[in-house]
């Protein structure tokens, strides 16, 4: 389980990113690269992570169910996914 802190740091910088979004793309627009690195570093979205709903892991991310493959499993062996089944040949 991730730390709580780490979470809840992602969970802000979710909030700036949405926060400046339009201001972001506006400044890209008119290519005001002083004015955007005004703005805070948070508001960049590639310093968000994907991480984990389930369990706050980062690492082995599965974007389509947007959890790691080890919740996944889990999951998948419990049944809760519907529409996933175990693969054997």
């Amino acid at each position: 389980m991730a730390r709580k802190s780490w979470i809840e740091r992602n969970s802000r910088k979710k909030r700036t990113v949405e926060k400046y979004a339009k201001l972001r793309a506006k400044l890209k627009k008119e290519k005001d690269y002083e004015g955007l690195t005004l703005l805070p570093r948070d508001a960049s979205p590639t310093r968000l992570v994907n991480r984990c709903r389930i369990t706050g892991r980062r690492r082995g991310y599965l974007r389509r169910f947007e959890m790691s493959r080890i919740s996944f499993r889990e999951c998948a062996s419990q049944g809760l996914l519907p529409g996933v089944t175990k693969s054997s040949w």
